[in-house]
């Protein structure tokens, strides 16, 4: 990345609650807010100090409120709950809730992709020494993908795009893939594991005569991932019905389309990654454009998942991006959606209050997780 270090200041000093009056307070279990924001400068993580709620406390913008028993956690410390991983995977399900436990689910390709991670352990990550003084300045809640080797199974709200019902689509972060023709069986995950989930797997897919699979840039510019997991806990449920209204609402007020199902990838990125007849290079520099000009097309796919960990901080939204970045937010209202789209969607930074954790969000030189 090409980027010039520059300052982050605030665009809105002005707001009636700005973040400055409570530099000095307690942010969770005996982490301040001041010291929150120095460790993210410290690893070179884009941020603003503005305020995360744009609206008066009580409000009078007629935000939706979480019932008066929805008992947050605002206690402990959140940021550094999010452990790292190494690519996340969301499953079309067509559903807003699930079993407990995904991978119990019989026949599922959740449970077919866990049983094949299981059985075909991936490798120590080869880190570069660049890699490894990313990693000796580490700060715990901020992680590169090459950090673990951890594959974090998600199920979504989608519905598969396939025209068999019996062959699902999955998402793959931070990839920013949609793969396709994946059979709902062990064969299906196996085929899915060596196509886009091994360690040493790139954005192009390997050749396999064998599988029928399809990969895609994610057509969009954003996706939004709403913790909806009523039977894991319902305050997520609860808070995953009024965020994505909330979002819907707040994104088509700044111009943006938005999309709870996914459009077939074919319709805009032409044909699928496995059909590329160019050089290794050629064909890099071809996903490269597809990802730069999706990212400024104010595009965005809304979806919920299952459990990703820590419902006691519903509600849980996970941001991920055409540059690799995925954030993680937590204790999310209604009241943070405005903020979120204008200053993490828009501008590139992250609301500190807000922040569990984040993967490849650490961006030496750039002022903005949106610069490449």
């Amino acid at each position: 990345m090409n980027c010039k270090k520059t300052p982050t200041v605030p665009l809105f000093p002005s707001l009636m609650f700005s973040l400055r009056h409570f530099k000095n307070s307690i942010f969770g279990a005996g982490l301040t807010l001041e010291t929150l924001q120095a460790q993210l400068e410290s690893v070179s993580v884009p941020y603003t100090d503005i305020d995360c709620r744009t609206c008066p406390n009580p409000c009078d913008e007629g935000h939706d409120s979480y019932p008066s028993k929805f008992n947050v956690d605002t206690e402990s410390t959140m940021f550094g709950s999010v452990k790292p991983y190494h690519r996340q995977i969301v499953i079309s399900t067509g559903k807003m809730d699930w079993d407990r436990e995904i991978t119990n689910t019989k026949n599922s390709l959740a449970a077919h992709v866990q049983h094949v991670m299981h059985n075909a352990p991936i490798s120590a990550p080869s880190l570069t020494p660049e890699a490894k003084n990313k990693r000796s300045a580490h700060v715990s809640g901020v992680f590169n993908s090459s950090d673990s080797n951890k594959i974090s199974i998600l199920n979504g709200s989608h519905h598969t795009i396939s025209d068999n019902p019996e062959y699902e689509t999955v998402l793959v972060f931070p990839d920013f893939k949609v793969v396709t023709e994946i059979p709902r069986s062990l064969d299906g995950a196996k085929a899915l594991w060596d196509a886009a989930l091994t360690s040493n797997v790139s954005t192009i897919p390997p050749v396999n005569e064998k599988s029928n699979l399809n990969s895609w840039i994610i057509p969009y510019s954003c996706v939004i991932l709403l913790c909806s997991h009523k039977r894991r806990d319902n305050r997520c449920h609860i808070a995953a019905a009024q965020l994505g209204q909330a979002f819907t609402r707040t994104l088509e007020d700044h111009g943006w389309t938005v999309d709870t199902e996914i459009e077939h990838p074919l319709h805009r990125m032409g044909p699928p990654l496995e059909e590329l007849q160019g050089t290794d290079e050629e064909n890099e520099e071809q996903i490269m454009k597809q990802v730069q000009e999706l990212a400024t097309e104010k595009r965005a796919l809304i979806l919920r998942n299952s459990h990703t960990g820590g419902h006691r901080y519903a509600g849980n939204c996970i941001i991920y991006t055409p540059q690799g970045s995925g954030v993680w937010y937590g204790r999310v209202s209604t009241h943070e959606v405005e903020s979120i789209v204008s200053q993490t969607l828009e501008e590139g930074l992250i609301l500190p209050p807000l922040l569990r954790g984040g993967m490849n969000i650490s961006r030496p030189g750039c002022k903005s997780l949106n610069d490449w």
